[in-house]
């Protein structure tokens, strides 16, 4: 069953928007068009936008507190200050755009708010205290950069080539899925913490180990290949164990919740499965001794790869699904009917291998999510979930 086309609608057998979505829903549908050319488009950047420059002139203002320390020194700070001109700039533009073509001006007016707040706070201009920040920060320069930098390639892509065109951008369950993405971003130092301290812990024991020094002089490209390999058997398994053991089943099924699939829809993931599936996976890694820069690739390939597997892509790519995960075969692995199929996040022949292979002709699943919807809507509700007794 095709999702819902208006931001917030009820799907007729899934389940009932968050009381945020709803609430979202009465900002972004105003009853007109909204084709390219309608000032809704306009009015929608304009929001986003002035949103995100909100957000960076904060993290000028308070940058041990908002910026993650790990990448808070290698930021080239005029080209920095250049891209948050450039996004207060354009949401304002966009926003007047809005006013100037739309009868229904919330969305224009929103964005002008926003925009206007961001030069009220200093705008790019803000000085950085150069003194280190504390022990504890957020992440919210990580969550702006990744929305961003995500958002601009994946949502026109989205638009251009759709899977299912009459799925917005705003379909059921884009608010709860942007928290997700949202607290997977700005709780990066403790998510990273403990995701890692099991593998460091690992690591530091196996110093010593003959293989390490072997392992990190093996060229670039062989040790990137290395570790999608050593990782997605690992994650396979891990990933058939949340499948299969009843008790961790309902961690994993809220990541299964969604009934349309797009490049947000990746990160609705419950924190137990984040840390216990990131834990598992690095361990092998970091224990063989693979070098920083060639662990470093792997993470960007790895966070590109998840967001393209679950996007919203007609594209067959017949030539690549014997050997590269596609989003057919992860849209198979979230169809409603057949279930436990398709683990592999990387290499398909890893469920040939182990008798789990669904990928039948040119077909695409006609229905994605649980059958029954056992999972509510919002952030909250689903990290919950879990906990409740049956």
């Amino acid at each position: 069953m095709p999702p819902p086309t208006e931001p917030g609608a009820q799907s007729p057998s899934g389940p009932s928007p968050s009381r945020l979505e709803r609430w979202f829903a009465s900002t972004f549908v105003d009853g007109e068009a909204r084709h390219f050319g309608s000032g809704w488009v306009a009015g929608v950047l304009g929001v986003f936008l002035g949103a995100l420059g909100c957000g960076a002139v904060l993290v000028l203002h308070f940058p041990g507190w908002l910026s993650s320390a790990e990448l808070r020194a290698a930021y080239p700070m005029p080209l920095m200050r250049a891209l948050i001109d450039l996004v207060i700039g354009l949401g304002f533009l966009c926003a007047c755009l809005n006013l100037l073509l739309r009868r229904q001006k919330r969305l224009g007016f929103v964005g002008l708010a926003l925009t206007g707040m961001a030069i009220a706070l200093g705008g790019a201009a803000v000085e950085v205290d150069p003194a280190p920040g504390g022990a504890v920060y957020l992440g919210l320069d990580w969550f702006l950069l990744s929305l961003l930098v995500l958002a601009l390639v994946f949502v026109p892509l989205e638009r251009l080539f759709p899977r299912r065109p009459e799925q917005g951008v705003f379909r059921l369950g884009w608010v709860t899925d942007t928290a997700h993405f949202a607290v997977s971003h700005l709780a990066v130092q403790v998510l990273t913490f403990l995701s890692l301290w099991p593998a460091l812990t690992v690591a530091g024991e196996l110093l010593e180990a003959p293989w390490r020094a072997a392992v990190a002089g093996l060229p670039l490209p062989v040790q990137v290949l290395a570790i999608m390999l050593v990782a997605d058997l690992t994650q396979y398994w891990v990933h058939r164990a949340f499948h299969a053991i009843p008790w961790l089943w309902p961690f994993h099924a809220v990541h299964h919740s969604s009934r349309a699939l797009d490049w947000l829809a990746g990160s609705r993931l419950h924190v137990v499965d984040v840390v216990v599936t990131r834990a598992l996976v690095v361990l092998p890694v970091f224990a063989l001794g693979f070098a920083e820069p060639a662990v470093y690739t792997w993470l960007v390939i790895i966070g590109l790869h998840a967001v393209f597997i679950h996007g919203n892509l007609r594209w067959r790519l017949a030539w690549m699904e014997p050997l590269l995960a596609t989003p057919r075969f992860h849209h198979w692995h979230h169809a409603v009917a057949p279930v436990d199929r398709n683990f592999a996040v990387h290499f398909p022949w890893l469920d040939r291998l182990f008798g789990t292979h669904h990928l039948p002709g040119d077909d695409w699943p006609a229905e994605l999510g649980i059958g029954g919807d056992p999972v509510p809507e919002g952030f909250l509700a689903q990290l919950a979930y879990p906990f409740r007794r049956p």
